[in-house]
């Protein structure tokens, strides 16, 4: 009930990041058990996608914007889901906060406002009278109303699922995405629905990674923890040049992997985590030398999304994550309800034969991955890093921290951060000059992140029962007790 609450609510106070016309994925361990249960609520393409009508028009990827990489929004179904099967206190109640404030208004707070004037050019049509204030982005402290948002959870709050995708406001969604020229039917809203699985996991130095299965890119996060087991991390400097280089190469190595592998089917899903393959792949690494990128990675770093994670008394743990992609997604809204939607559809490939490729009713590969681990067979933190292609090097980066440098949560949290990814190696600015400089000399294309490198968010839940929790100073997030 928590988690909810506190999600949907988000894209309200954050709906450049998210909102209830984006996916979610979510782990579950519930109260007195150990068991891990992982929830897709990722929404699939309309039935009539094409990857050879796009490839027909001239596209080599599926556009960023506008209708194309629309996928029909799966948050709202899993969020009614979860309500059902684990909450207590019933939609009206969780929804009230969320809709109180999509009514009343949120005051923009200051990173929100610096994301919302970077991704607020990507918006078009009816989005652009919905989240832009005279046509402009809004200042620091501006109010921010959504009465079509409230009023579509109240729908919810009452009738359920059935309130989204059924009735007037599926109808405002199907219309509104076909007069955008999109393929979308009230048939393909009716269908959505989330789906239970099992994750995945991987063991590291005395504890177990716990991944969401495929469509996410989880199991990347396990291959790159797999493939660095091979070298003596702990020997390193934790912010020196030796630990960036290994666990960049390791990020390539995994990545291309993930581009090769990762899909809503993954038959390779075993061979990618097999300890041989991430044998073979470490000794790819030259300790001295950077490698070319086995593949350009599609996705930016910096994409958008919001983390959250709840312990309750009886320890029941959520890990939730949400999102609509890139900054107000595709840049295209409702036009009765202002529903933003995502453009998760650039998660596809147009590569023919390609497990990833677009195709109707498939989902796409989602860069978006909720984490926990475990020791011992208990869990013991759930925990999630934002920040699209980053979010694998997150996990793993957070894990290694703490293993291997003997880091707290926070301090882990807190540490500077680097990705080797499609723009070069972005490191922050708590990299020393003289470290940069080496990596250059290595051969890496070194560059200064010109803002942060994601956000993460996790709950300890140590020996004697105590919850600590830890947040991350580079976003607005905090943690709480309730």
């Amino acid at each position: 009930d928590a988690a909810l609450a506190g999600a949907v609510l988000l894209g309200i106070c954050e709906p450049q990041m998210t909102g209830i016309g984006g996916d979610c994925f979510v782990l579950i361990k519930p109260a007195g058990e150990d068991r891990i249960l992982a929830l897709n609520g990722s929404g699939r393409a309309p039935k009539a996608c094409s990857a050879q009508a796009m490839r027909d028009r001239g596209l080599q990827a599926v556009p960023l914007r506008g209708v194309d990489p629309v996928t029909i929004p799966g948050a709202m179904d899993a969020f009614c889901r979860l309500s059902q099967d684990w909450g207590k206190l019933g939609l009206d109640r969780v929804l009230a906060p969320a809709i109180r404030y999509a009514e009343a208004g949120v005051p923009i707070a200051p990173r929100v406002a610096f994301d919302w004037a970077e991704d607020g050019p990507a918006l078009s049509g009816d989005a652009r009278n919905f989240y832009l204030f005279s046509g402009q982005p809004p200042q620091p402290g501006q109010i921010f109303r959504a009465p079509g948002q409230a009023e579509v959870l109240r729908r919810v709050a009452r009738q359920g699922r059935a309130g989204f995708y059924e009735g007037e406001v599926a109808e405002d969604m199907v219309t509104s995405l076909q007069a955008f020229g999109g393929q979308h039917t009230l048939e393909d809203f009716a269908a959505t629905s989330c789906t239970y699985a099992d994750p995945v996991s991987g063991p590291y130095k005395g504890l177990d990674l716990v991944e969401h299965p495929p469509n996410g890119q989880g199991a990347t996060a396990i291959l790159m923890l797999n493939i660095l087991s091979h070298f003596d991390l702990a020997a390193m400097d934790p912010f020196g040049t030796q630990r960036a280089h290994i666990e960049a190469e390791a990020a390539k190595l995994a990545y291309d992997a993930r581009n090769r592998f990762i899909a809503e089917t993954a038959p390779r899903l075993d061979y990618m985590l097999a300890p041989e393959t991430a044998a073979r792949l470490a000794a790819l690494i030259d300790p001295k030398r950077a490698m070319a990128s086995p593949a350009p990675l599609t996705e930016s770093v910096h994409k958008d999304t919001v983390y959250i994670t709840v312990v309750d008394r009886d320890r029941m743990a959520v890990s939730l994550i949400y999102s609509i992609f890139w900054g107000f997604g595709s840049g295209l809204a409702s036009q009765k309800f202002g529903i933003n939607f995502q453009n998760r559809g650039a998660g596809f490939s147009l590569e023919a034969g390609h497990p990833n490729e677009a195709g109707g009713g498939k989902r796409p590969m989602h860069t978006i991955i909720p984490g926990m681990l475990r020791k011992n067979g208990k869990v013991i933190m759930p925990f999630g890093v934002m920040g699209g292609a980053y979010q694998p090097c997150g996990h793993t980066r957070f894990v290694t921290n703490m293993i291997d440098f003997g880091m707290e949560a926070q301090e882990a949290i807190d540490a500077p951060r680097c990705f080797s990814g499609a723009e070069g190696m972005m490191m922050e600015t708590g990299y020393a000059p003289k470290v940069r400089a080496e990596l250059a000399a290595m051969g890496h294309d070194v560059k200064l992140s010109p803002e942060p490198i994601g956000g993460a968010q996790s709950i300890l839940i140590d020996d004697s029962g105590i919850l600590i929790g830890a947040s991350d100073p580079r976003k607005d997030g905090c943690a709480l007790g309730y």
